[in-house]
């Protein structure tokens, strides 16, 4: 069998080291293995006191109820991937707000986020894209792809201005799933 010559030799072992770049850069990328992994998080349903409020004489009054009240609510539609569950944006009896996911199912996926966005859901391929287009707020990480799941509203954060939620993948910028948000 005959030798090959030096050239040929470079060239087979440029090719593997591209080769094995490419590999370890698509490896890194796309994380394939999250599509057979998953993340369980049962969260509470939050609660906050509200202050008692002074009232004339110096009395107080009694605080406000101390269970969260439902705002506005929905349920996921798919968009990338197959994402079920639904969604509560809750006001809390100290006036903060929190979005709550309760029994969310979706793709674990790299740089995965819940947003607050003020587009329209729309269904299938349409609603893939549309999200990151106008207002958007980010609330963090997607703690988990399964379960339910707490997510603080920054203070100050008007929730009036936002229609929708989206399980957001910023790597690729796309949906996996997403909630019109209906008030209450």
């Amino acid at each position: 069998m005959p030798a090959l010559g030096s050239g040929k030799r470079k060239i087979l072992i440029g090719l593997a080291v591209a080769g094995v770049v490419a590999v370890a850069f698509g490896m890194y990328w796309f994380q394939p293995w999250k599509l057979w992994t998953d993340r369980t998080l049962r969260e509470a349903l939050p609660s906050a006191t509200a202050a008692p409020s002074p009232t004339a004489g110096g009395r107080t009054a009694p605080p406000a109820p101390a269970g969260p009240q439902t705002v506005a609510s929905g349920a996921f539609v798919s968009h990338e991937h197959d994402t079920t569950g639904s969604v509560k944006l809750l006001r809390l009896a100290d006036g903060s707000y929190t979005l709550r996911l309760e029994g969310l199912e979706t793709s674990d996926g790299p740089d995965l986020y819940v947003w607050l966005a003020d587009a329209p859901v729309k269904e299938g391929r349409d609603g893939w894209h549309v999200f990151d287009d106008g207002e958007h707020l980010s609330l963090g990480r997607l703690k988990a792809n399964r379960g339910d799941q707490n997510y603080p509203l920054p203070a100050g954060t008007d929730p009036a201005r936002y229609t929708s939620v989206s399980i957001w993948c910023d790597r690729f910028n796309v949906s996996f799933g997403a909630a019109a948000l209906g008030r209450a």
